[in-house]
């Protein structure tokens, strides 16, 4: 696969007739949620997943998406999901980047940049990251931020 950045975390998909739109290709909203699927697991991947985040009041909450629909995917494609941490200030808010391949063809479908947050969840109000959210999403971030 021809990834734009080394090592991202990858998810594999399959679309399904249910995210299929009348215009016969897979629903940008679908998309959206496949975004949320690929974090969320590498989010868990690095021990920071829902349950940890309950544990600490804390959680990672999105402000906003940046989405280049670049080609469709159909009824039956299988596709990958990649994700990467790219850049973040160690106190409140990091960014992520996606990029959506289907192997049959090497076509990129999708390239996303998400920038979160992070929210006390009692509140829903910004506030610092935990220390364990700095040592998890510290280790899948470059060396060099």
């Amino acid at each position: 696969m021809n990834w734009e950045l080394e090592n991202p975390f990858v998810i594999s998909l399959q679309v399904s007739m249910t995210d299929i739109d009348a215009l016969g290709h897979a629903n940008n909203a679908v998309y959206v949620a496949w975004l949320e699927q690929c974090a969320w697991q590498h989010s868990s991947s690095l021990g920071l997943g829902v349950n940890e985040f309950h544990r600490l009041d804390r959680a990672m909450a999105v402000v906003r998406h940046e989405i280049d629909y670049l080609a469709s995917a159909f009824d039956g494609d299988q596709l990958l999901l990649g994700t990467w941490l790219t850049d973040w200030d160690r106190r409140l808010r990091m960014t992520r980047r996606f990029q959506l391949m289907r192997p049959s063809d090497g076509m990129t479908l999708l390239r996303a940049v998400t920038t979160f947050v992070c929210i006390e969840l009692s509140s829903g109000k910004p506030r610092r990251m935990p220390e364990a959210f700095i040592q998890g999403y510290g280790q899948a971030l470059p060396d060099s931020l």
